[in-house]
């Protein structure tokens, strides 16, 4: 099922760039490149209005800065690069399709596609509130949505990414080996998505009896989720916050005792992933620390392409997938809506079509044939 904020294909689509481009020109009554575009703030009250009623459903940070930049690309095309003069008597299904015609025009599929979607929510909420006629986003066409099998790292290019990680001398200001190989193991042995793994905290992972430990995240659109990880990691992610405690001394409450569980001693509201200046990871230095350690594996570990931190994801449920691991499960650890999408990755590690394949009746033949030219 479809996030009621984004769709799944446009929530998955973390990868894809949102940046607005630089404005327009008019041409019946179409804005065409080469104006400047104006600032995000400039908006309509009506628009205000809808993102106050997004806002009481709890998006995320990200899904309300998509909704701002996908209004001003279109209004800015309406208006000639005045979008605060919008008026909801412009959106018809003419100019909303010249206005898209413009868009698509230097804009990849995907982008395409969540701009449409943040105005067919917009022109709902015009509708039901009575400032437009009808909604005409179903009559303005948008490109087909393309789903790929989602690509897994082989283990020679995972083995590569954390020998690079390891063998990091800590010798650059940014440098931290322990983090980013706490960083990486995490998304490959939890699978947590790039938000999910800045927005965890140290109170959010739940030490078991055993050793090892569950990790609760909050997913999209609020919904939470417990991913068991097991004690190897955790004792990784207790050797990067040890480091931690050198780094920035003062960040924890007190002195554990060499008998505590790895994260005790720690507020349960401090951030789980910190920068070098010891707050909450930004995305950029999330996404550069990944980066940074493909670079350093070189050509034996490629990240999967477009997908960078979210390849990392793609292989935790991979590997599960070829471990035998059931849709449902996946679905759950993953943090999945629907089931569908969590096919998708049994279908990529082809364990389904190998175990049919498999049950074929015919092999039996092969196996006679091998008897009777003596070579079982």
């Amino acid at each position: 099922m479809d996030n009621v904020d984004y769709p799944s294909f446009i929530c998955e689509a973390d990868r894809v760039s949102h940046e607005t481009d630089p404005g327009y020109s008019v041409i019946e009554g179409v804005v065409e490149a080469g104006a400047v575009a104006p600032a995000v703030d400039e908006i309509p009250e009506w628009f205000r209005q809808f993102l106050d009623h997004r806002q009481a459903s709890k998006p995320s940070a990200h899904t309300m800065k998509a909704y701002r930049r996908d209004f001003v690309a279109i209004a800015n095309l309406l208006t000639g690069g005045e979008p605060a003069r919008l008026s909801p008597a412009d959106i018809t299904r003419d100019s909303m399709r010249a206005a898209f015609a413009a868009f698509a025009a230097d804009h990849e599929a995907a982008s395409i596609r969540r701009c449409w979607s943040t105005w067919n929510v917009l022109c709902t909420f015009l509708y039901t509130n009575e400032l437009l006629a009808a909604n005409p986003m179903q009559l303005v066409g948008r490109p087909k949505l393309k789903k790929p099998l989602p690509k897994a790292l082989p283990r020679t290019a995972v083995e590569a990414l954390l020998s690079a990680v390891t063998q990091e001398s800590n010798t650059r200001r940014t440098d931290w080996k322990e983090r980013d190989l706490a960083l990486i193991l995490t998304t490959l042995l939890a699978g947590l998505r790039a938000e999910e793994l800045r927005l965890v905290d140290v109170g959010d992972i739940r030490t078991l009896d055993d050793g090892s430990a569950v990790i609760n995240v909050k997913g999209k659109g609020g919904k939470e989720r417990n991913v068991p990880i097991e004690a190897a990691l955790l004792e990784m992610i207790g050797t990067y916050m040890d480091s931690r405690a050198g780094r920035f001394p003062q960040s924890k409450k007190r002195t554990s005792s060499p008998t505590s569980r790895p994260l005790s001693g720690w507020p349960h509201s401090a951030p789980l992933f910190v920068g070098r200046d010891g707050e909450r990871m930004t995305r950029g230095t999330l996404q550069s620390r990944i980066k940074r350690a493909f670079k350093r594996a070189g050509p034996d570990a490629r990240p999967v392409p477009g997908a960078l931190v979210h390849g990392l994801r793609h292989t935790y449920a991979t590997e599960l997938a070829t471990s035998n691991v059931s849709v449902y499960t996946l679905m759950k650890l993953l943090g999945h809506e629907s089931m569908t999408t969590s096919q998708r990755y049994v279908t990529a590690a082809g364990i389904e079509t190998r175990s049919a394949a498999a049950q074929n009746q015919l092999y039996s033949l092969l196996t006679e044939q091998r008897e009777d030219d003596g070579t079982s």
